[in-house]
């Protein structure tokens, strides 16, 4: 699984988007993003909240980028607590068919502080 994700990252599909507090890795979330669509593999957290932050900047981040949805993958509270929605199959399927082929390279290689 590392060794997908390196190579999706460097491939520009495989992204991180992570929380520092005085020069530690707190917490974050990682995925893939394809057209203008992310789909999101998992998050962490080693001070609470720290993933929070990192998904409600992800999700300011995205809105800019006019990206339709973010695939959460498996519903549970947690992400239901963030806002999250299940959809029939059929809806998420056209999602796929619309947003997939969107042009998407961004630049992801920023900071906190160039996202604003």
């Amino acid at each position: 699984m590392i060794e997908a994700y390196i190579t999706l990252h460097k491939a520009g599909l495989a992204h991180s988007v992570e929380t520092w507090l005085d020069g530690q890795l707190v917490g974050g979330l990682y995925g893939i993003s394809l057209g203008r669509m992310f789909f999101g593999e998992s998050m962490f957290s080693h001070v609470s909240d720290a993933s929070k932050v990192a998904f409600a900047q992800l999700c300011r981040q995205l809105q800019r980028w006019q990206f339709e949805v973010i695939d959460c993958q498996v519903s549970n509270n947690h992400l239901k607590s963030l806002g999250s929605i299940e959809i029939p199959l059929n809806e998420f399927k056209e999602l796929l068919n619309n947003n997939v082929h969107l042009p998407g390279q961004f630049n992801w290689k920023q900071t906190l502080s160039d996202w604003d």
